[in-house]
């Protein structure tokens, strides 16, 4: 049986275009059962409409538990089994926390936990680190503070800018997404304290 996917987005929606292409190319033995964003000019939004997939906006301005209720709620009617977060420019609160207890990915493009936060390739750059990536991890109460799956590491070059270099992050984003996906939905960890292993 697939597992079912929920995708949260915010722009353009690469991961999850990259999330979708694992899947049909069977690589990821699951499904898109929805798209939410919270942006309803999104790219990825839009995208998903043409592709045919259950999409939806929800503002998320205002009461957040309120939106964070109806987020749920859209989940919930597809079944939704992991919530992997695609570029969702917004810090989740209790309700989705409490109800999709670690059962929420995200991905960020550093080597977590250096640089959580916005821009993150650009903080790299600029502070001249040697080697950048990008983390999937499972989504805590903290920004980009929950237990690391899965790391990528990028080299910076000397002649790099921060556009450059965060579109070389991209690209491994697009296979460690997929890839750390697939190592939860099948079940393949523990989690020890802060620490997500392998099962012997």
């Amino acid at each position: 049986m697939k597992a079912r996917l929920g995708i949260l987005l915010s722009g353009r929606g690469s991961n999850f275009l990259a999330i979708h292409r694992a899947t049909v190319r069977g690589e990821l033995a699951a499904e898109i059962s929805c798209v939410i964003a919270n942006r309803a000019d999104a790219p990825g939004l839009l995208k998903a409409r043409e592709m045919g997939l259950p999409a939806y906006f929800v503002r998320t301005r205002g009461d957040r538990e309120a939106y964070e209720t109806e987020m749920a709620a859209l989940l919930e009617q597809h079944r939704v089994q992991l919530v992997c977060l695609a570029g969702f420019m917004k810090i989740l609160g209790p309700v989705l926390l409490r109800q999709f207890a670690g059962r929420i990915l995200n991905i960020h493009p550093a080597l977590l936990p250096a640089f959580p936060g916005l821009h993150a390739q650009e903080q790299a750059w600029r502070y001249g680190v040697k080697y950048a990536g990008c983390t999937v991890h499972f989504v805590d109460a903290g920004v980009d503070t929950g237990p690391v799956v899965a790391q990528a590491v990028v080299p910076v070059l000397d002649d790099d800018t921060p556009t450059a270099l965060a579109d070389r992050i991209l690209e491994q984003e697009h296979r460690l997404y997929a890839e750390a996906i697939k190592f939860v939905i099948e079940n393949q960890y523990v989690i020890d304290g802060r620490r997500v292993m392998k099962k012997k």
